[in-house]
């Protein structure tokens, strides 16, 4: 699928939960889990499942900490994005679509693909390049407030 497409469906994603965050707020007075996305990554499956408003949209491979490192566990909220970052850490390695959520911790992209589905990063959680576009994407469209980035053992 193209980059334009992608954006595009995530934009209608968007827009669409909106719409049932409305429904739900007017019809029942209850909207809290509408409009919201929560990236849980699990450290021992070595996924992240994105679930916008409730349901599973997304299950995707990722790299945690690998040995001698360690992903914070826990739950955040983006704190800041950078479309391209360098790491000040590690020799100014590239960290393409970051969404930090604690300190220097982010989730982002990797050129490193064959590494996903097991843990090789110093400490962020690591996608696959269309992956961190695709979530980068979401989190701007629904808004940090609105994510939660849940990690988990």
């Amino acid at each position: 699928m193209n980059t334009e497409l992608k954006r595009k469906l995530i934009n209608i994603i968007a827009v669409a939960a909106a719409g049932t965050a409305l429904v739900v707020a007017a019809g029942e007075g209850a909207a809290q889990a509408a409009n919201k996305i929560v990236a849980r990554v699990s450290i021992g499956e070595q996924r992240m499942h994105v679930i916008i408003d409730g349901r599973t949209t997304y299950v995707w491979k990722v790299s945690t900490a690998g040995r001698g490192y360690v992903t914070p566990k826990g739950s955040f909220k983006p704190t800041r994005m950078h479309e391209m970052w360098y790491s000040k850490k590690y020799d100014n390695a590239p960290m393409p679509h970051s969404v930090f959520f604690n300190g220097g911790y982010a989730v982002h992209a990797t050129n490193q693909i064959s590494r996903l589905g097991r843990p090789a990063s110093h400490g962020c959680v690591r996608l696959h390049p269309d992956n961190a576009a695709d979530f980068y994407e979401l989190v701007e469209a629904f808004g940090p407030s609105n994510t939660s980035i849940q990690i988990v053992k």
